[in-house]
């Protein structure tokens, strides 16, 4: 039996996988199985030249008892996106679709029940697997969906955190592949991010050319909420800041946010960030899928001896933000947008 309310971003195993493999170019049918292992040849193009991508996105219990999954299809466009960065055979977006659906119904005893803070997340993978050791890509693959039940991403959920500026360690290069989620752009981070988490913070990167700007904060993009001055300098207002980079991965979340933030009035704005903006913010956070948004307390930057602080607490901005989307997510309100599959 599992005790919903301690779970936590981490794998909890369920009954299914869902795993489907493309040879010379054609995908087979998605199918179940219990077995979580996947045979791969020793010498395959994604263990030794990194050609592997992934997703994350999850299902919803919602208020009025149905299930929604929260833009899957957009998840399904961007694993093929960044497939054909690498050089991948994209999963086809229907094929997509049918196996996360094949392992929620194969899987529906692990989906949360409504208001335990917990989800069900799936992770879909996409790794190459034809055997080849000359330094190029391979066409064959294997697409896999991993179910797992799954807590706050951050220990402290929707409370705040303190993120530490990094110039040191670069995440990934603006021309490389920091658009597309891929996990080296994760293994590249671990240096800095463990240095970091040893110190109680989490890491804020930089773009890897200057060292000027703010990257991505932590594993997610960022955000902040600056006050401004209506038109005629008379009523005051927000504006919602967010990177524009091309070594920064394009979140649904942050898409989905910027929606709503432009809904309420504010000025959303996506350009360079210099760090020491951060001084003229009155909120900042971390958002993604994961973590949907994590304020941040403080952002320290020890290279320049300088502490930016946003309170102990979440901003009243970051707080209309985040019930906006968990209330489209849970079914609290009606989903203008039709952002989420309702599955029957």
């Amino acid at each position: 039996m599992i005790d919903w309310s301690k779970l936590t971003f981490h794998y909890t195993e369920t009954d299914y996988i869902v795993r489907a493999a493309c040879k010379n170019g054609v995908w087979e049918q998605p199918y179940a199985t219990r077995d979580k292992m996947i045979p791969i040849h020793a010498a395959a193009t994604g263990l030794h030249y990194g050609q592997e991508c992934f997703e994350g996105l999850k299902a919803f219990h919602g208020i009025d008892g149905k299930v929604r999954i929260f833009r899957m299809e957009e998840n399904a466009k961007r694993m093929h996106q960044s497939a054909e960065g690498l050089l991948m055979t994209p999963v086809p977006v229907e094929l997509f679709c049918e196996a996360v659906l094949l392992a929620l119904k194969m899987n529906i005893d692990f989906l949360p029940p409504y208001e335990t803070g917990a989800t069900l997340y799936f992770r879909p993978l996409l790794v190459a697997t034809t055997p080849d050791i000359s330094v190029g890509p391979g066409k064959d693959c294997e697409f896999v969906v991993i179910p797992t039940p799954i807590g706050p991403y951050f220990p402290n959920g929707f409370k705040g955190m303190p993120a530490m500026v990094n110039r040191s360690v670069d995440r990934a290069a603006s021309q490389g592949t920091g658009c597309w989620k891929v996990g080296g752009n994760y293994a590249a981070s671990f240096r800095a991010s463990e240095a970091a988490h040893a110190m109680g913070y989490e890491c804020m990167f930089t773009d890897a050319k200057t060292h000027k700007y703010i990257d991505e904060c932590t594993a997610s993009n960022f955000i902040g909420i600056k006050e401004v001055k209506g038109e005629r300098l008379k009523a005051k207002g927000w504006e919602y800041i967010t990177p524009r980079s091309s070594a920064i991965l394009p979140s649904i979340t942050n898409d989905s946010l910027m929606t709503l933030a432009k809904e309420m009035g504010m000025k959303v704005t996506r350009r360079k960030i210099r760090v020491e903006e951060l001084a003229d913010m009155q909120e900042a956070a971390a958002c993604g899928t994961a973590c949907v948004i994590s304020p941040l307390t403080k952002v320290v930057d020890p290279d320049n001896n300088i502490t930016y602080s946003f309170g102990d607490k979440p901003g009243p901005v970051l707080t209309k933000l985040y019930h906006a989307l968990q209330d489209i997510q849970y079914g609290r309100v009606e989903d203008k947008h039709g952002w989420c599959l309702i599955v029957e």
